[in-house]
């Protein structure tokens, strides 16, 4: 992952007083035996007991400590001599975390720091010197858990992953001669099938060591394998391979203790690779029910300061997610994670959308309450948010924030253009502790326009007026814009979008669309009978001529063969 800035400076050696392990100490509390907890970068100057409190992210990963120089064995936070393991510098911080009911993991590494030898095990070649450095930052601060990032160069510094792993060995020791709870992490980047070989050595050389890992953290992005990916997908399939990998390593394991050694880092919005990985709030959505499910130990995501939409449409950026969203979006969605084992919160709330469907004329609006209830633990407050945008229909919520038990206001207007036909806007409701969401449905009068295909190129970000189970709009890969349709055949099940189309009666006309994937294809049934299809890795048009009959109408729809991958489509037209 980024990391800040290498300052080249010199900066003198720890002392040995400094780092000599403390006597006996009173345990400090252990992290939840499910964490989320987002990467902090810990040198943009902002203040992450603040950043904790107003995105509801409890548990922070700070990133990162490295050298300042390579040779060095002194770890400062950014490799800034100025920023040194001291509790002047992030300690208050940390307390502020633990009081609000969280706590830090401080994280050695990140990409620049393996880029140029700063990474304290490649910059110090003593054992004992990293073993202390690693103690220093857990008496230093208190902490039960450090973090290991390890890419780039470091992956291939067998002397400097050999260093590192004995002198985690060495701190699990002292640990606990001390009467302390240490646990270490490695975040390590995958392929979307589990550990490349390099990130597997540095399990097998831990295991050489006799260190024990506690986590092997994922990070699901950055492929770069030129693939198209659904990141979602992705991280299930490389988690899969990860607990398989584990299996080998620890035979003794069952399946349960291996999922808990899963970690999954997600880079939120657009990675660095670009829009081709897309993570998208949906993915998010998904992946958080997936972790539950598979009591997986850490849930985390670069970075906290991106959680934002101040650049849609944009590339990687440190400060914001590259798409549409509201601020903390991401945060919301899994901040719920955190727990002993226990994915229901102490505190939860109910959401009802109160009716959950109405009518309206272009050019009118229509109301619905949005309803919550306490169900569980003590009244907090919620935030409420209506989506996605449509096209002609904007929806909107007064008051967006209220205290469990309270309701508030949902306004959806329908411009006097709005296409006719039905759509969906989800409202969610997001606490410290939990998240729900309720649907509110639409119709807007009218006949649909004769011969026009709605919501042709999906950038609706919603399927209306489509209709298919199982079938989704995605963010990538688009042929155009920033949306397209995503068909999901099953094992034994062909997927399908569909939606009907009002044509002139007895009269030809040709339906044309891009499409990618294995045996995708397009067509049209009902009042006509026709359709084509293709096999093709990149977007492909397909055309389709036919004539209407004696009503006009037709069902357009896009095909996935059962067995198959995901299928992609976009950019209808029908002339």
């Amino acid at each position: 992952m980024r990391s800040s800035r290498v300052l080249v400076l010199l900066v003198a050696l720890f002392t040995s007083a400094a780092l000599m392990p403390t006597a006996a100490h009173a345990a400090a509390k252990p992290l939840p035996a499910h964490v989320f907890a987002p990467y902090f970068e810990a040198w943009t100057g902002e203040n992450p007991a603040t950043l904790a409190q107003q995105s509801g992210a409890k548990y922070l990963t700070f990133a990162f400590l490295q050298t300042a120089t390579k040779g060095s064995c002194t770890p400062l936070w950014s490799g800034d001599p100025g920023m040194p393991v001291s509790s002047s510098v992030f300690g208050a911080d940390i307390n502020a975390l633990r009081a609000n009911g969280g706590d830090a993991i401080p994280s050695f590494g990140g990409y620049t720091a393996d880029n140029t030898g700063t990474e304290i095990a490649d910059s110090c070649t003593d054992v004992a010197k990293i073993a202390a450095a690693f103690q220093s930052v857990i008496t230093t601060y208190d902490v039960t858990r450090l973090d290991l990032d390890i890419e780039d160069n470091s992956l291939t510094n067998t002397a400097g992953i050999d260093r590192r792993n004995k002198a985690i060995k060495m701190t699990e020791d002292w640990a606990a001669a001390n009467g302390r709870t240490v646990q270490f992490s490695y975040t390590l980047p995958t392929t979307p099938h589990g550990l490349a070989p390099s990130g597997l050595a540095v399990l097998r050389n831990a295991v050489t060591n006799n260190a024990r890992i506690d986590v092997v953290n994922m990070m699901t992005f950055d492929y770069y394998d030129g693939a198209t990916h659904q990141m979602a997908d992705d991280t299930k399939t490389a988690a899969q391979g990860l607990v398989d990998q584990l299996a080998q390593l620890y035979p003794g394991k069952t399946q349960q203790q291996l999922w808990s050694m899963v970690g999954i880092t997600e880079m939120i919005g657009v990675d660095d690779y670009g829009p081709a990985e897309t993570f998208q709030l949906a993915d998010a959505r998904t992946v958080y029910d997936w972790a539950v499910a598979k009591g997986i130990n850490t849930l985390s995501f670069w970075a906290l300061q991106r959680d934002n939409g101040n650049c849609p449409g944009g590339s990687a950026a440190d400060n914001c997610s590259g798409i549409a969203q509201q601020t903390w979006e991401f945060t919301h969605i899994f901040a719920p994670f955190s727990g002993d084992g226990n994915p229901n919160p102490d505190n939860d709330f109910s959401l009802a959308v109160n009716p959950a469907s109405a009518t309206v004329d272009p050019g009118a609006s229509t109301t619905a309450t949005v309803g919550t209830a306490v169900t569980a633990g003590n009244a907090q407050t919620i935030a409420l948010t209506a989506g996605p945008a449509r096209t002609g229909l904007t929806a909107a919520l007064s008051p967006t924030s209220v205290t469990a038990g309270g309701s508030s206001t949902l306004t959806v207007s329908a411009a006097a253009n709005a296409t006719p036909g039905d759509y969906q806007f989800t409202i969610t409701g997001t606490s410290s502790s939990a998240t729900h969401t309720a649907t509110f449905s639409v119709k807007v009068k009218g006949t649909p326009p004769t011969g026009v295909i709605a919501n042709a190129g999906f950038e609706d970000g919603g399927l209306a007026p489509w209709t298919g189970a199982g079938d989704t709009v995605v963010g990538s890969p688009t042929h155009s814009g920033t949306h397209a349709l995503q068909v999901a055949p099953s094992g034994n099940g062909n997927g399908q979008a569909s939606q009907t189309v009002t044509l002139a009666p007895n009269k030809a006309y040709t339906l044309k669309a891009w499409v990618r994937g294995n045996y995708a294809f397009i067509g049209v049934s009902g009042g006509a009978t026709a359709s084509a299809w293709t096999s093709a890795a990149d977007w492909t048009q397909l055309s389709v001529p036919f004539t209407t009959g004696a009503s006009g109408t037709v069902t357009v729809y896009v095909h996935g063969w059962y067995g198959q991958a995901p299928i992609h489509a976009d950019d209808f037209t029908i002339s």
